[in-house]
């Protein structure tokens, strides 16, 4: 499952109903649209470092960006372009992955090397030397009000994660995620067999840890992110 729809699947259709009406655009969603009347703006639409560009000022009643802003080369300069595209009295909703449930200490990330920063909560300080406090960011915009602010980690098991990646990391990495794969594809004959497989990915990717891997629990069904829902005052209020 996509980080689209498992987003999704977590917010539910009141979230939905609550913020993604009006006019609604959706930064960096390839083809998962966040509501099918949203707005596209992806690399086919342009540069969302300088959306302005392309788009006026406080003419959507949402914008949403699900896992995009990590990828901008200046992540405030980004930010404050698309927060300037919300009308007063609108939302903006952002995704982004959390540091230490989704890079876990290694960088530049491990597994996505288009990744230009990492994204922390309520920390003063991070282990990442690209980090930014999501909290902080968003705190300093214009006429902001930060409506919520929650790390999202439905499915993640902690017990899994880890700190930095050990001496034999990365070939215990791809080891992992061959045999993962394997067991995915086999799930019939395991089932045949009397044998659990969500149980068995546990013990493989337990090990794995142990012996140094870093894994990348998103690949399943987990998220690993930040959520913040802002929303621009009208102007006196």
């Amino acid at each position: 499952m996509d980080e689209a729809s498992k987003t999704e699947k977590i917010r539910g259709p009141e979230f939905r109903n609550k913020y993604f009406s009006g006019r609604v655009l959706d930064i960096g969603c390839g083809d998962n649209l966040v509501v099918p009347n949203a707005i596209p703006f992806d690399k086919e639409q342009g540069d969302a470092q300088n959306i302005l560009n392309y788009l006026e000022p406080c003419t959507f009643d949402c914008v949403h960006s699900s896992h995009s802003l990590e990828h901008m080369r200046d992540v405030p300069g980004a930010l404050k372009q698309w927060w300037q595209l919300v009308k007063p009295g609108g939302t903006m909703v952002i995704v982004v992955p959390d540091e230490d449930l989704y890079e876990q200490g290694v960088w530049p990330s491990l597994f996505n090397r288009d990744h230009s920063a990492t994204f922390r909560l309520n920390k003063q300080d991070s282990w990442s030397p690209i980090s930014y406090d999501l909290g902080q960011i968003c705190s300093v915009l214009p006429e902001v009000e930060v409506v919520s602010l929650e790390q999202q980690d439905v499915g993640y098991d902690h017990t899994l994660k880890r700190r930095g990646l050990g001496r034999q990391g990365k070939f215990f990495m791809r080891l992992n995620r061959s045999i993962i794969k394997r067991l995915n594809r086999n799930q019939k004959g395991l089932k045949k067999l009397g044998l659990d497989l969500q149980s068995l990915k546990y013990k493989v990717n337990l090990l794995s840890v142990k012996l140094g891997a870093v894994i990348d629990q998103t690949l399943e069904d987990a998220v690993a992110q930040i959520q913040i829902v802002l929303r621009k005052k009208r102007t006196g209020g």
